[in-house]
């Protein structure tokens, strides 16, 4: 996760300085009640190992108790100290990562989860688990290449020392004829330029091509040359030495260096399997004792690491000039020059991309050695995940990582190397066609699990509601991801510095920051729990299925995920997609078979080339293997680019490849935007095509144990859609709600042509899943009873108790606007029922139960959940608490009740057999409870429930809304008074644009009860 772009902001501005195998507790359980390996995580953040493990101990069973299965645990320690706090504050050298100190907690949490039969992630070192404690000359820590230039006088003559002589080891001395200079301005006052003192401006060099030679073996021992260049000509010299950064990931003041623990925790080189070894050798060394190995058997799971968080000039490893002769045939140093500028942290240092950028005259600019230089890099980062998974699998254990973002590598090409490769909503700014990016490479490799850190977001901490998490998830969904671990839960007990309410990592600046004193923890989020793990359930055991692969390469992924397919018509059509590259053309999953690329796999029915696209000529040789194999290969808005190499296939040779290719049976070549009507001229149709006046994603997944195949369908739109989905299967189609964990045979649809065909009517944000089964027993009727169409007025059924071939219909007062259809071929027209009508529910007392904090927010008192008193309030409708002055700075959780009678009228002309409770959409949660009794969980977005059942016949009936509040506005109130670590919790909000204004809570909107009567079928 790219937090420490943030605190470089800080900096800036004056702060001080797949499933585990051995596990015994790996079932799956059900639908109902997933088991603990299929459930949510939470990112854990421990402080530092000197607090309290007991507490820790009592959070991670906490989390457990509302529906988590098990937590990532995170040594914290401030995120690495990059926010640095005001005083001497918590001693990381007795409590660092690998201590005594912190094998205790290690071992206290792991028997937790052993204990409460959960699986356990953990990082594999402090902070975002890249480095760990070592001695400062080891080899396996992270490399630098240092560039230094001079210009040559205009004479042609240069005797002296070479530039940065001293900085390390000399690895090049190059030198260019400079044919163009311009210096080209980065906008200084923008973004973080504006904060953390990025460049104002580079050079952007015209090197002449054939001028590049190394001097380096003519580098005296002192660091002198004598080199002669033609007059009154313009050549520069660049010098490149290869050094440690001794970068770190754990930060403190250095003490006597006795102990490797002196120094914090070092980044250990990502671009070899050396970097890798450094980090297991010091588990095996100082973590792995008998006992810990035998926890982690029985409850660990994932050795994991998080998005890669270490600057640089350029990056570099020393094995790498030899490594990239081996794999290109060429000497990469004369070239060097060329991978000067945006090859260090493409995130952390955005606005730092390198003092020169140096291109060549020729038609690429030198774009072939930069590829060539990159593709090396990535194969030794390749190397790295390859060690460290090796290395968990000998452990029992498996490794998952947030794959290569951040880094200049083709994130495709490694996103197969881990278990469980890992993505996150921050980076990928919850983009579906981002998410698609990740998910194709993984899903072709076979990872069952596709793994998000799901919900930080900047500058919401404590102030964003669930409504927003699950709209997070959904969009994730949407792309084929299945496993998510909650950005985060916070360590409750007190803590240095820091006032009530408690340990808040980050210090304010990213949501979800969960525990026991937030409100929602136990009012609510288990609902939300429980509805993510039902939905993974489904989305793990099944294999997903994609319609089309989109063909994507470009030697460093854009970490903004910016969208590669721009037209709109695979997604109006319902076609699924994601996106491949050349290396994962070389799986040896990607083979064609009857049809389909990945059969075992995704199944993929084509594969699309946009014009955009840079084909290698490995590449054009599997796509053309494929369309020869009968796999439609369609070539979008024209032909597409050539990938530039400097030792490839030359450019006529890929010319030919590709008018070879366009002549080849089975592809096509189409204006942009015509992929999915060639598709269905092909009679390829989408597994879930899809027809709505709204934006909806489908996802289709196929389970081989079962036959069961699951369709989810998510309304990405702020608003109510209707639509069709017809998908590819016969099977009897069933409701699966994720909320109350209840599956029933789908009321009404179609079966055409091989295919079912669905109408649905879905509100904003809204999420359905279906399953589609076969037959439970032989004699069982392929398809039961069901309706074709219906009017609107029937909004629910049941089957007949007594006879499983009726169907008990719920109408609703309102038009009869179309004849009900059956599946037996009869036709019910209009009823002469009249339904009472809906009833607005009003007259509301609310008891809203504040919490607040202790009288003393600093020390022990800063561990109290909450001091807690209790307000009236009568409402004549449901407004947001913000509107209401007595409780517009209040956090805690709020009891609305009112009353009715049932039945609601006596009347002979109306009638109800039924009641169904209709309230406003959820934002953050809510509970019912009617005349005492707890109602099943509702869908927030669409929050509509049969309380029949519940009802007293002919008496006054309660009904009570459990709903919890945000804690911003009770923080925002006291936030002068808050720290965060001896820094006041304001002065960080307000370095970022100042605090946030109030949220709205409560229940808003209307709530009213919804009679219907039941007509039998």
């Amino acid at each position: 996760m790219r937090y420490k772009i943030w605190y470089a902001v800080l900096a800036g501005v004056g702060v001080n300085a797949n499933t585990v195998t051995n596990n015994t507790q790996n079932d799956q359980g059900t639908f109902q009640n997933p088991g603990a390996l299929i459930r949510p995580r939470f990112r854990y953040w421990l402080p530092d190992a000197g607090v309290n493990k007991t507490v820790v101990q009592e959070n991670v069973i906490s989390a457990a108790s509302i529906g988590a299965g098990g937590v990532e645990f995170v040594p914290f320690y401030d995120y690495g100290g990059e926010l640095a706090y005001g005083g001497p504050g918590p001693d990381w050298v007795k409590y660092g990562f690998g201590t005594e100190a912190f094998n205790e907690i290690f071992v206290a949490v792991l028997q937790a989860h052993k204990d409460h039969g959960l699986a356990m992630d953990f990082a594999l070192g402090p902070s975002q688990g890249q480095g760990v404690p070592a001695h400062a000359d080891d080899e396996g820590l992270q490399w630098d290449l240092a560039p230094f230039s001079t210009q040559i006088p205009s004479n042609g003559s240069f005797n002296g020392q070479v530039p940065g002589w001293g900085t390390g080891e000399l690895v090049a001395l190059v030198s260019a004829n400079v044919l163009s200079a311009e210096n080209i301005s980065l906008d200084a006052s923008a973004g973080l330029n504006s904060l953390t003192g990025g460049q104002s401006s580079y050079w952007k060099l015209m090197l002449r091509n054939d001028s590049l030679v190394d001097h380096a073996d003519t580098v005296s021992s002192n660091g002198h040359v004598r080199l002669q260049f033609p007059y009154n000509s313009t050549y520069r010299l660049f010098a490149f030495y290869q050094t440690h950064t001794l970068n770190r990931n754990l930060i403190f003041s250095e003490r006597n260096g006795s102990s490797i623990f002196d120094n914090g925790s070092y980044i250990v080189d990502h671009y070899s399997g050396r970097g890798a070894q450094t980090t297991t050798q010091f588990w095996e060394n100082y973590i792995l004792t008998p006992e810990v190995k035998q926890l982690l058997s029985e409850a660990g799971n994932y050795a994991w690491e998080d998005s890669i968080e270490a600057t640089c000039n350029i990056s570099w490893t020393p094995s790498l000039p030899s490594r990239f002769l081996k794999q290109h045939g060429y000497d990469l140093r004369p070239f060097l020059p060329l991978v000067m500028f945006e090859n260090n942290n493409l995130i952390i240092q955005e606005s730092s991309p390198g003092a020169y950028q140096c291109v060549l005259d020729t038609p690429d600019q030198g774009a072939g050695y930069l590829n060539d230089y990159r593709e090396t890099l990535g194969a030794g980062y390749r190397q790295y995940l390859g060690t460290l998974t090796a290395w968990a699998e000998s452990l029992g254990l498996q490794m998952s990582a947030q794959v290569s973002y951040n880094l200049p590598l083709d994130m495709e090409a490694s996103i197969p190397e881990v278990n469980a490769p890992e993505c996150e909503s921050l980076e990928f700014g919850d983009s579906v066609d981002g998410y698609r990016q990740f998910v194709g490479p993984a899903v072709l490799a076979g990872k069952q699990i596709v793994s998000n850190e799901m919900g930080a977001v900047i500058l919401e901490a404590y102030r964003s509601p669930l409504s927003h998490l699950q709209w997070q998830i959904h969009r994730a969904l949407a792309a084929g991801v299945n496993r998510f671990v909650i950005h985060g839960q916070d360590y409750t007990g007190s803590y240095y510095g820091t006032t009530w309410p408690g340990y808040t990592a980050f210090a304010y600046l990213f949501a979800n920051q969960f525990s026991e004193k937030d409100p929602v923890w136990y009012h609510g989020f288990a609902d939300t729990l429980d509805y993510v793990a039902r939905v993974q359930y489904t989305q793990q055991r099944a294999q997903l299925l994609t319609d089309v692969a989109i063909y994507n390469k470009i030697s460093a992924t854009n970490p903004n995920f910016p969208t590669i397919y721009t037209s709109s018509d695979l997604e109006e059509q319902g076609y699924t997609y994601n996106y491949l590259s050349p290396h994962n053309l070389a799986l040896p999953q990607a083979t064609v078979q009857k049809g389909r690329l990945a059969p075992a796999g995704p199944a993929y029915k084509a594969v699309v080339v946009p014009s955009t696209a840079n084909l290698t000529y490995s590449a054009l040789e599997a796509i053309q293997n494929y369309a020869q194999r009968g796999l439609p290969v369609i070539l979008s808005g024209g032909d597409p680019h050539f990938y530039p190499t400097a030792a490839g296939v030359p450019v006529a040779t890929m010319q030919a490849a590709l008018v070879a290719l366009k002549k080849s049976p089975n592809v096509y070549s189409v204006p942009a935007g015509g992929v999915a009507k060639q598709l269905l001229a092909l009679q390829v149709l989408p597994d879930v095509q899809v027809r709505a006046n709204g934006t909806w994603y489908p996802v289709w997944r196929r389970d081989d144990e079962t036959g069961t195949n699951y369709c989810l369908v998510f309304n990405d739109n702020g608003n109510f859609t209707t639509g069709v989905i017809e998908v590819s299967t016969t099977q009897t189609p069933y409701l699966l709600d994720a909320w109350s964990g209840s599956q029933a045979p789908l009321l009404q649809y179609e079966v055409l042509d091989n295919r079912t065909r669905i109408p649905l009517r879905l509100q904003a944000h809204e999420m359905l899943l279906l399953s589609f089964q076969p037959p439970s027993a032989k004699d069982a009727p392929s398809q039961p009873l069901h309706a074709t169409q219906l009017p609107s007025v029937v909004i629910g059924s049941k089957r007949h108790t007594a006879n499983s071939s009726a169907l008990q219909l719920h109408v609703i007062a309102g038009e009869w606007d179309a004849p009900a259809r059956l599946s037996n071929g009869r036709i019910i027209n209009r009823t002469a029922v009249a339904v009472a009508p809906s009833i607005a529910l009003s007259n509301w007392t609310l008891t809203a139960e504040h919490w607040e904090a202790p009288g003393n927010i600093t020390g022990e008192n800063a561990a109290t959940i909450a001091v807690k008193r209790n307000t009236t309030h009568h409402l004549q409708e449901l407004i947001s608490w913000a509107k209401i002055p007595a409780l517009q700075n209040v956090s805690g959780v709020g009891y609305y009740a009112t009353n009715f009678t049932w039945p609601l009228s006596s009347g002979n002309s109306l009638v109800a057999d039924g009641v169904y409770l209709r309230l406003p959409p959820i934002d953050h949660a809510a509970r019912v409870i009617v005349n005492g009794q707890r109602v099943p969980p509702v869908n927030p977005a669409a929050p509509m429930v049969d309380i029949t059942e519940f009802l007293r016949l002919g008496k006054a009936n309660t009904l009570l809304v459990e709903v919890p509040a945000l804690m911003w506005n009770y923080l925002r109130s006291i936030i002068d008074e808050l720290t965060f670590m001896e820094v006041p919790a304001d002065f960080l909000l307000e370095v970022l644009g100042g605090v946030p204004g109030l949220v709205d809570n409560g229940l808003l909107g209307e709530a009213a009860l919804v009679p219907y009567s039941v007509l039998t079928v």
